[in-house]
């Protein structure tokens, strides 16, 4: 159920967090940090001082929001809106070989970078993911890291989309 600005607004912390705690996938550290700075004028604003909270994380609170993620086309358990974006691509549906393949690039990319390959799957269909799956694995560490958290903001602010009112 879609909630206004001026509603989470006038949330308590514990109400704000338990609607909008879900945007960054397991660390509703962040919405908890955000509400601090309420009132927010519009979904942007609360947008921005979502990002501007990640901005802020130490370099070992951003590694453990990226390893919050699941690996594309994983059959283990996510939380559900990583699920349901999953789903949308088909990536819930792969065939054998597709399955293989996708596993085969997850892992080729934690081997090098230590964390899970994330990018915003709504913008995305299956061959560009593989495309970007290809092209950032000779990417440097650190450039994954921003690209990373690049990803993490965009699938937060289509999650924020979902949930605040427009």
């Amino acid at each position: 159920m879609s909630k206004s600005i001026a509603q989470l607004n006038d949330m308590s912390q514990e109400e704000f967090v338990s609607v909008l705690g879900t945007i960054f996938e397991h660390t509703p550290e962040i919405a908890q940090k955000a509400w601090n700075y309420r009132p927010f004028a519009e979904v942007a604003a609360l947008y921005q001082k979502m990002v501007d909270v990640v901005s802020l994380m130490i370099i070992d609170e951003q590694l453990a929001l990226i390893q919050a993620h699941p690996d594309l086309g994983s059959k283990v358990l996510m939380a559900e809106d990583s699920t349901k974006e999953q789903a949308g691509l088909g990536l819930d549906r792969l065939s054998p070989e597709e399955y293989a393949y996708f596993q085969w690039l997850n892992q080729s990319y934690k081997d090098k970078f230590e964390f899970p390959f994330i990018i915003a799957v709504k913008t995305q269909t299956k061959a560009s993911i593989l495309d970007e799956f290809e092209r950032r694995l000779q990417n440097t560490r650190e450039a994954e890291i921003a690209s990373a958290i690049a990803q993490i903001n965009k699938i937060a602010w289509f999650r924020l989309l979902n949930v605040v009112e427009k």
